[in-house]
């Protein structure tokens, strides 16, 4: 069992940066799971945007990011991290990190998902 807890999003202008953090607990993240990033704009459905493997030894991202965004993962900390670069407007969406036993770019793949936070890039 895994809780995640997400922090760092925000309002931010075009070409901005921010860091999205997520926490897990109740088991030792890295050592069991991988970890998703996924994003939701209104009208839209929950969308693929990154996912790191536990070792930190395999990143995957989506094209709309790539070059932009990075995933990290912090062992020590059980923490992973996504530090978002050059945001566009048509990044801003509720960001959720997920955890799970597979390296995926699926919604469905994951057991566990943090609560989400927001991520505002104005024009």
């Amino acid at each position: 069992q895994v809780q995640l807890v997400e922090s760092g999003g925000g309002v931010v202008q075009a070409g901005g940066s921010l860091r999205l953090s997520c926490a897990a607990s109740g088991r030792a993240f890295t050592f069991t799971y991988h970890m998703g990033w996924f994003r939701q704009a209104p009208g839209k459905e929950r969308e693929f945007v990154a996912a790191i493997t536990w070792t930190g030894g395999g990143t995957n991202y989506a094209d709309s990011v790539k070059g932009r965004f990075t995933a990290t993962i912090d062992s020590a900390a059980d923490t992973g991290y996504l530090q978002m670069n050059s945001l566009k407007p048509e990044d801003t969406a509720v960001y959720f990190c997920a955890a799970g036993t597979r390296f995926s770019i699926l919604v469905g793949a994951y057991d566990y998902w943090g609560q989400g936070t927001q991520v505002t890039v104005s024009s």
